[in-house]
């Protein structure tokens, strides 16, 4: 039986190596995701290995406010330069330095524009000299008070050299110095994980990088002969107290390895989920060839029985032969994962500023998920068949057989049960009644929903695949063709439904991210009266911002009635973490964003007041009068009373501070601006004169209106780009699914092929009649895909109403878009059976049993 297995495997090289494909590519992404994170997790290790290898132990003050860079940027605590002589002053000190390092010094280059990093910090620092790790390859150290030095990177990235006069944005607005220096790292490394670092004096980084004069961001220290890194620690910890944090460099290192491998594995879990996707499709894929297989081997198989194999031997050959292409596919796809994940990590390293990678590691994770997800799928997608060739008749031997239409009862009964499942499972996670679970839920109800609607589609396939096959039925291919789509509706069914879940999850997203544009835009449309706004675009943690001056400037202009500026950042309200802003003028979150009062006075605010949304007011039982401390990320706690409560929109935020509140904020500067002109005014000749005004504050531009709703969601167009890449995967692999079905369906036919072509059919039209199946067989997936992803896409849109996604908007476009491609893919997935069928020898094919 194991050599009757065998040979019956490599009988069929070609069909098992196009369903093997399928599970390559998705095996492929689950060993890459792996390969990536730990070549970049291990990348990270030592970059802050070096980066801290000459701090024994640093020492700085605890954050007011713990922020995450997905919510902000982080902020550490200036400490006094008094803590300085403290810290030497402890026994084992052999010598400390204050140092001033913080996010945010962005070098404007030579074109104008800053250099961003998509990423890594861009820190500015105080120059403490040159060491083992930092040396200076041109020029010299930075000594007057507007000279500074960059780092390799930065200088060739911003195009700019020794004795150049260069702009840099901080916490104040931009100011010019003169770089004298330009610095390296040991190894002839360009930076340290692509940070983009500037140094200034000690004065001059402490007022512009922390806001305030003899202040330090930490202190390194270097413990004495004879004391441990650890030691020194515990001492210092003692003797500072608990406003302090006290870690060793091997700590530092460590812990902030572990925040970015965290973000990481975010990016990991999206690789893997589109793996998922991959597997899932190219499980109807091996379905599908495995059960087309057993029904041309029926008399094969029958004989086996007849001559002694028993059912369970029957079921073990199948399920070899699905474990033989699974595993070579788990080879191949560990072999292709690798080379991605070396790919991925290379182009990383290279948007990171040149990242210099650790060695390529392929971790155990990557080689037990490679083997246990390509043999488990394809194993369970052989399943099915396997039993059902078990059950073959021993008396199928002597008879010519023909696969009979099974009904489809059980299977439909089994979908409907199944979608249920689905339906309920999107309810819970949807409805937010899932809790902790919410989304493994929704993702488990997609997934239930998916094979549910695959389960169904046999019921269906056969009118609506007659319906689709009607618009080819104007000449006797196209009229063969369609019989030939429809003559087996299981297996038109699982062939569709292949291409039916990758056009239903690109429809789905861009309906649901199209629904998104169109709420925004029409929230912003009908909410903000401003016809000019003032923003830009971050590239990472720090949102862009420019100087508060332009506001008053822009004020006085002829035409421009009201201007606010808005400020934000994380804030400690009541002991809770919240997002805080700040507005310029105040009036204006009636007149331009039409807050509406109720309660209190909404149009001004004292220096120790604060407004706030109904919503906030509700959850924290607040009514005017109420008193409620506030901590900012600079400075102390501070005690406001609510003046006023507006009701809550989308566009107003839970707390309202004082302009006066600002200058605590992390970023002091506005990071939006509304201009609301006067009746009658031109937008046309008030925007120019403040594009000049924001001449030295390149991160930001002015737009009217509509460019500003374009700008906020030109983000989501990105992202809807990036996923549509991502699923192509899933579409190539249905057409595989196509290609497979039917090849094997002329093999199948081979007989009946070479009857049409003696009667008359040329091979013309025998091309003619499997490219008109292919379409039929594609637009019917697509069709299927187009009607799923829509109901999901509206789904998910309702449950998101009360987040401001109100509007659903239906992508006709895309959708008609996808069922040409559906035609397309169906002309391309027939070429080259259809030149097998049409090249099949006349008077073998007749012959042929």
């Amino acid at each position: 039986m194991l050599r009757a297995t065998l040979k019956s495997l490599l009988a069929r090289k070609l069909r098992l190596l196009l369903s093997g494909l399928a599970v390559v590519l998705g095996v492929m992404f689950v060993s890459g995701a792996f390969v990536l994170t730990d070549t970049l997790g291990r990348s990270f290790d030592a970059v802050f290995a070096d980066a801290y290898a000459e701090v024994d132990v640093s020492v700085e003050a605890k954050p007011k406010i713990d922020v995450s860079t997905a919510e902000g940027m982080p902020l550490s605590t200036p400490m006094p330069a008094s803590v300085l002589d403290r810290i030497k002053a402890v026994p084992g000190v052999a010598d400390a330095e204050g140092v001033v390092a913080a996010d945010g010094a962005r070098m404007i280059g030579s074109n104008g524009k800053v250099v961003t990093s998509f990423g890594p910090p861009q820190l500015g620092q105080n120059w403490l000299g040159e060491s083992d790790l930092v040396e200076i390859r041109e020029g010299r150290a930075p000594q007057a008070d507007d000279e500074i030095v960059i780092n390799t990177a930065l200088a060739e990235a911003g195009k700019v050299k020794v004795g150049d006069r260069v702009g840099v944005l901080t916490l104040a607005p931009k100011k010019e110095f003169t770089l004298v220096g330009v610095f390296g790292y040991s190894g002839g490394r360009d930076s340290i994980g692509g940070a983009n670092e500037v140094y200034f004096t000690t004065p001059v980084a402490q007022q512009l990088m922390l806001g305030k004069p003899d202040v330090f961001s930490n202190v390194s220290v270097q413990a004495a002969d004879g004391t441990t890194p650890a030691a020194l620690r515990d001492e210092l910890a003692r003797t500072l107290g608990a406003d302090y944090q006290v870690k060793t460099g091997e700590q530092l290192a460590a812990d902030a390895s572990a925040g970015l491998k965290e973000g990481l594995s975010f990016f990991n879990k999206i690789l893997l989920g589109f793996a998922a996707v991959a597997l899932l499709v190219g499980t109807f894929l091996i379905l599908n060839t495995f059960s087309i297989i057993v029904a041309q081997r029926t008399r094969e198989l029958a004989l086996m029985r007849a001559i002694g194999a028993s059912g369970k031997q029957v079921i073990g050959s199948v399920v070899l032969e699905a474990l033989a292409v699974g595993l070579i596919a788990s080879v191949l796809g560990l072999a292709a994962g690798i080379g991605v994940g070396a790919l991925l990590a290379y182009l990383f390293g290279q948007l990171a500023g040149g990242l210099t990678l650790a060695g390529l590691g392929v971790p155990p994770s990557a080689v037990i998920g490679a083997f246990a997800v390509g043999m488990l799928i394809t194993v369970i997608a052989a399943l099915l068949p396997a039993v059902r060739a078990s059950r073959i008749p021993p008396i199928a031997a002597m008879q010519d057989v023909a696969t009979p239409d099974r009904p489809l009862t059980k299977v439909t009964v089994g979908g409907a049960v199944v979608t249920g499942i689905g339906a309920v499972l999107l309810f819970l996670g949807l409805g937010g009644h899932a809790g902790d679970s919410t989304l493994a839920t929704i993702l488990g109800g997609v997934l239930f929903a998916f094979i549910g609607v695959a389960l169904l589609t046999p019921i269906i396939s056969r009118p609506v695949v007659a319906l689709l096959g009607a618009m080819f039925s104007w000449s006797v291919p196209g009229k063969l063709g369609r019989l030939n789509s429809g003559r087996n509706p299981r297996r038109t069914a699982i062939t569709a439904a292949a291409l039916m879940v990758g056009i239903a999850l690109v429809t789905g997203v861009t309906v649901i991210l199209d629904s998104a544009k169109g709420s925004i835009g029409a929230l912003a449309e009908d909410t903000i009266k401003a016809e000019l706004v003032i923003s830009g675009a971050s590239s990472g943690p720090r949102p862009a911002s420019f100087d508060p001056a332009v506001l008053e400037k822009a004020a006085a202009i002829p035409g421009v009635r009201m201007v606010d500026g808005e400020y934000g950042d994380m804030a400690v309200v009541g002991g809770e973490r919240t997002w805080v802003a700040v507005s310029s003028n105040v009036a204006a979150l009636q007149q331009i964003f039409g807050a509406k009062a109720t309660a209190g006075d909404i149009s001004t605010l004292a220096p120790d007041q604060m407004l706030v949304s109904s919503d906030t007011a509700k959850a924290r039982n607040l009514t005017v009068g109420s008193t409620v401390p506030v901590q900012l990320s600079r400075g102390d706690a501070r005690t406001y009373t609510v003046s006023g409560i507006y009701e809550s929109s989308q566009l107003t935020n839970p707390v309202t501070l004082p302009p006066q509140a600002a200058a605590d904020f992390s970023i002091p500067q506005p990071i939006q601006g509304f201009l609301q002109l006067a009746p009658g005014t031109s937008v046309d000749a008030v925007q120019p004169q403040i594009e000049r005004l924001l001449a030295d504050s390149p991160e930001v531009s002015v737009a009217d209106r509509a460019g500003f709703i374009e700008q906020q969601t030109g983000q989501l167009d990105s992202l809807l780009q990036m996923i549509q890449i991502l699923l192509a995967l899933a579409i190539v692999i249905a057409v595989l699914g196509i290609i497979n079905t039917l090849a094997l369906s002329v093999l199948e036919r081979t007989r009946e092929l070479g009857l049409l072509r003696a009667i008359g059919l040329r091979r013309a039209q025998t091309m003619r009649m499997i490219t008109v199946e292919a379409v039929v067989i594609s637009i019917f997936g697509a069709l299927l895909g187009v009607v799923v992803g829509t109901g999901l896409g509206a789904a998910v849109v309702e449950a998101l109403k009360d987040e401001g996604i109100t509007d659903l908007v239906l992508p006709w476009g895309q959708m008609v878009t996808f069922l040409i491609l559906a035609a397309i893919i169906g002309v391309v997935a027939a070429v080259l059976p259809a030149i097998r069928a049409a090249r099949i020898n006349v008077l073998g094919a007749i012959a042929h049993d």
